[in-house]
């Protein structure tokens, strides 16, 4: 696996367990479809939260988070349509999330959860 794969992957594995430790439930992981990729799907009470991860080993390009552009905030929103009708799910509320990990040598990676972005 070539190292950015393995680290992206760690990354989705500390969001997962940050999201569950905040009280959500994962649905989906890598969801796949034509529009492209859901890195986490979960349910956080009524809400169903689809949630970008970005993973980063320095913040010299920026903080993770700030990789998430305009442009991949309205592909995340095809794809939470793309999600609900594939799966027939209704949902209240439907919320992107995005967290981002820093990995850069601590003890522990740093986590940054954005709650309900634009």
């Amino acid at each position: 696996m070539r190292r950015s794969a393995a680290l992206g992957r760690y990354g989705e594995e500390v969001a997962a367990a940050h999201l569950q430790a905040q009280g959500m439930v994962i649905l989906d992981r890598n969801w796949r479809c034509d529009v492209g990729e859901i890195d986490i799907v979960a349910r956080d009470g009524s809400a169903l939260v689809v949630c970008e991860v970005k993973t980063r080993t320095t913040e010299a390009f920026g903080s993770p988070i700030a990789a998430v552009t305009p442009r991949k905030v309205r592909r995340l929103r095809r794809l939470a349509a793309a999600w609900l009708q594939e799966h027939g799910e209704h949902a209240s509320q439907v919320r992107l999330d995005v967290v981002g990990i820093l990995v850069d040598g601590r003890a522990r990676p740093v986590i940054e959860h954005l709650r309900g972005v634009d």
